[in-house]
């Protein structure tokens, strides 16, 4: 009986000290396994031109919200229109890194830094979610990991787009729905 259980207890701390091994070496390997963010497969309006190189790729999770609101220059028509978003950034290894909100859509890094931008471009992504994007960062403002980012992409997509279930109608005209959505953000600077 003795021998059993000390054989269980070997057992039990061999595979307790593989599985912090195994975690160990993983999260050594996370960041420099992760081959550089490639953005030849994008709609050639999206990319970002020769001269700039990626600075760092976050994971944006979060909400974005619409209004419903009357439709431009369609007197008795409205639509839901995209009010603003608000998402926590991630880098690659899981880590909260900064946040995105708006309006004026802003990205701020935990540092302190943050910047605005102008939309250059976007191009579908898919019927679910929001298109992809390109635009050109503002300087930034306090210094820190958005000082010097010249563009920021959108792409993977998951979600966002303005609600399909909930009808926006004249009756529930100043209305608000929260959509759900995933992106990652691309932030480039000049190399």
């Amino acid at each position: 009986m003795h021998t059993s259980r000390s054989t269980r207890s070997l057992a039990v701390l061999g595979a307790v000290s593989a599985a912090a091994f195994l975690t160990a070496c993983g999260s050594m390997s996370s960041g420099a396994m992760t081959p550089a963010f490639n953005q030849s497969s994008l709609p050639p309006t999206i990319q970002v031109p020769a001269g700039n190189k990626v600075a760092m790729e976050t994971v944006g999770k979060g909400d974005i919200t619409y209004e419903c609101r009357d439709k431009a220059n369609a007197p008795g028509q409205t639509e839901w229109v995209f009010v603003g978003p608000d998402a926590k950034l991630w880098d690659r290894s899981g880590k909260q890194v900064g946040k995105y909100y708006g309006p004026p859509a802003t990205w701020e890094s935990n540092d302190g830094s943050k910047l605005t931008a102008t939309q250059l471009a976007v191009a579908p992504s898919g019927p679910t979610s929001l298109p992809f994007q390109l635009v050109k960062a503002n300087p930034a403002t306090g210094s820190g990991a958005m000082t010097g980012v010249t563009y920021i992409q959108r792409v993977a997509l998951q979600g966002g787009v303005a609600p399909a279930a909930v009808p926006c109608t004249p009756a529930t005209k100043g209305q608000k729905q929260v959509v759900q959505y995933q992106a990652d953000y691309i932030f480039w600077k000049a190399s």
